[in-house]
């Protein structure tokens, strides 16, 4: 009897112990990605490309295509997440703005009331403030009319928070203001940036960050490019499978994803490919990623026509990204590493004020139209920081960039880069979704733009994500040609 009270006792303490842990997706219940994510053709009947106002994500967003387990597993309780990141970002998004230009209220506008109103020219930083115009040569992306919503508060899933929360005051900067190695482990490092290097604090919460999923996430889209006389010409497809290999906080393993990507400093890896258009067709790029900004990062490419794969030398992240105005550096609007010796950067907070921007979306209803304007788009009041990063060496490509971050949830809209002729040369935009029960922003439903000011070419991806776990196969070259 008494072997049976013990035994009961151990069951019940186990039991208690196991509700009052975290609740983390554990790799071991969790379906493969490949039973459910779907294939662009499905998604585009939820969803056209052009002219399509169907607000799909409330239709075909996770909580219809993800498994019901590992969405539960994703959610969290709304109110305690508010709670949580607010009390570690010192503040709600909400209670900070509405200082500038405060007579311009929440309602709908046209360009023309912002031709005639300078208010506007005070809340919208220039390119942003010229793109609100009726659609034409030379680039896509205007907005003739608009809607400016209330601000919301924004913050990341519970895990994340409580990663921030207990690591808070451990990542370490050296003299220079540079990350000290091995002495960040999770969550946001500089929750609230500070002090000299709080430029580089506001960057390395940039670097280090847990869009979409955590970075645990397939993606799949269509990306239209088009000459200055709004001519398309190029139609691609591309898809890509990503993992967050260190500082893991949602899906397991925790910490990192396994002994390997521990004892190699591996920080994050992704495979992507590209089935259309035809000429480049089952063309296949995968990248690993390492935290050591000194470590050079293993790309390679498999080019079909050669039947190889075939390595890429570290600066070749300089190099252009077929069909997409950007650089390899530019991916997801900036993948480059800070670093002290490699293409070193002087930085700088600029500004620190409010912005009009637009407002990550809740349903998907945004649209381009076949003329190029970008239709059902609603702005939001936001407090940003502007950061300028100068380069320090003349071989790299841009002299200097300036991001647009967000105060509340460090996730940039806007990023400009100059050449070394003091010309805007690139710039990217983009939305974000918000679903406000997993905590997170991704890219889902929202417009991403790319262009060229200076060859005056422009691009426009519409993204589609789902949360999901892969194996180390699933991010080989080999494993994911082999699974075509």
């Amino acid at each position: 009897m008494k072997r049976l009270r013990d035994f009961t006792l151990f069951c019940l303490i186990s039991f208690m112990a196991l509700c009052l842990m975290p609740f983390v997706a554990g790799s071991q219940d969790i379906p493969h990605p490949s039973t459910y994510i779907p294939k662009l053709q499905t998604i585009e009947q939820h969803k056209k490309f052009y002219d399509d106002p169907r607000p799909y994500l409330t239709t075909y967003g996770p909580k219809q295509v993800v498994p019901p387990a590992l969405y539960q597993k994703l959610s969290y309780n709304v109110e305690e997440m508010k709670k949580e990141w607010s009390a570690l970002v010192g503040f709600k998004a909400p209670d900070v703005v509405g200082k500038i230009a405060p007579e311009i209220k929440p309602g709908k506008y046209t360009y023309k009331d912002v031709q005639n109103n300078a208010a506007f020219k005070k809340l919208l930083w220039p390119d942003l403030y010229n793109r609100i115009k009726p659609g034409g040569p030379p680039f896509v992306g205007s907005i003739p009319e608009f809607e400016v919503v209330p601000t919301r508060q924004y913050y990341w899933a519970l895990p994340i928070a409580q990663a921030t929360k207990e690591n808070q005051g451990k990542t370490k900067l050296d003299g220079k203001g540079y990350l000290v190695p091995d002495s960040w482990i999770a969550g946001y490092p500089f929750p609230r940036p500070s002090g000299n290097f709080k430029a580089q604090q506001i960057m390395y919460n940039v670097e280090k960050r847990y869009l979409s999923y955590g970075l645990d996430f397939y993606l799949i889209g269509r990306v239209i490019g088009f000459n200055k006389n709004m001519k398309m010409d190029f139609d691609g497809q591309y898809q890509v499978r990503h993992a967050r290999l260190a500082g893991r906080t949602q899906a397991g393993p925790l910490g990192y994803l396994d002994d390997r990507a521990k004892n190699r400093g591996e920080s994050k890896t992704f495979v992507m490919d590209f089935p259309a258009p035809r000429d480049i067709a089952g063309t296949a790029q995968s990248a690993l990623y390492y935290a050591d900004p000194s470590k050079a990062d293993m790309l390679m490419v498999y080019v079909p026509s050669m039947r190889r794969v075939r390595k890429m030398t570290s600066t070749d992240t300089q190099d252009p990204i077929m069909g997409m105005d950007q650089i390899y550096d530019d991916n997801e609007g900036w993948m480059q590493k800070l670093s002290p010796t490699r293409y070193p950067y002087k930085f700088e907070v600029v500004e620190e004020r409010e912005f009009l921007v637009p407002a990550p979306t809740l349903d998907g209803a945004e649209y381009i139209s076949k003329s190029g304007e970008f239709r059902n788009v609603k702005l939001e009041r936001r407090p940003l920081y502007v950061v300028k990063l100068t380069q320090l060496d003349r071989n790299y490509v841009y002299k200097y960039r300036l991001f647009y971050i967000d105060k509340e949830t460090f996730n940039y809209y806007h990023v400009e880069n100059y050449d070394w002729k003091d010309r805007l040369y690139r710039t990217w935009d983009g939305n974000y979704s918000f679903f406000p029960e997993m905590g997170t922003s991704t890219w889902s439903g929202s417009f991403i733009l790319m262009v060229d000011h200076i060859d005056q070419h422009s691009s426009v991806e519409q993204p589609y994500q789902l949360p999901a776990i892969w194996g180390r196969r699933d991010l080989s070259l080999e494993g994911y040609m082999g699974a075509k």
